[in-house]
């Protein structure tokens, strides 16, 4: 009986012993405003989630059930984006923006309030839908891009029509402007911009 307990606790010390001795030596390194590096944040890719054609009817076209309006061919985007942590310590994303162009011409302002941690010298990703639609895009790129359209000679409508026909093949650059997204670790925080152009040049 004694010789199975010596046993056991011998076991037992070689099995506790080396835990302790190699478990010590990893020292826990505390987030400070001196020792943050902001994440980089990248474009991965767009996707097209779901696609739909090119259509417009106006608000004077009859239409078989609901009210009459101005509506167009919805277009869905899926943004991929590689989240990196460089810092020896986790970090949480609090949120993503950015806005969207087409060519040259910003159509949308889309983001994700998603909270996210991404571990210690790891990469996360995160995909953000950007929904779009053609008469939402139409008063938008009027807004933004309509004197510029006007100098070219090219109608809104036929601007949008390329690119809605266009997107699947990706055949004109969409771009990512002006992004931010905000990292917290302990009481740390800091903002990474980012932009980015896909089929990249």
């Amino acid at each position: 009986m004694q010789k199975r307990l010596i046993i056991f606790v011998g076991l037992c010390f070689l099995l506790v012993v080396p835990g302790l001795v190699f478990g010590a030596g990893k020292i826990e390194v505390k987030a400070t405003q001196k020792n943050f590096k902001t994440p980089v944040v990248t474009l991965s890719r767009v996707e097209v989630a779901h696609y739909w054609g090119y259509w417009f009817y106006g608000a004077k076209v009859e239409v078989t059930k609901g009210k009459a309006g101005n509506n167009g061919a919805p277009l869905d985007l899926n943004f991929i984006f590689d989240i990196e942590n460089p810092n020896p310590y986790p970090v949480v994303m609090e949120s993503l923006n950015f806005t969207v162009a087409f060519e040259d011409y910003d159509l949308n302002t889309v983001g994700s309030q998603e909270t996210m941690w991404i571990p210690a010298g790891k990469t996360n990703q995160i995909r953000v839908s950007a929904l779009f639609d053609i008469w939402q895009s139409f008063l938008s790129l009027g807004v933004t891009g309509g004197l510029k359209l006007q100098e070219k000679g090219v109608a809104v409508h036929d601007q949008l029509e390329k690119w809605w026909t266009g997107i699947p093949d990706f055949s004109f650059p969409v771009s990512v402007k002006e992004g931010s997204a905000v990292f917290k670790a302990d009481s740390v925080t800091g903002v990474a911009s980012f932009g980015a152009t896909y089929p990249a040049k």
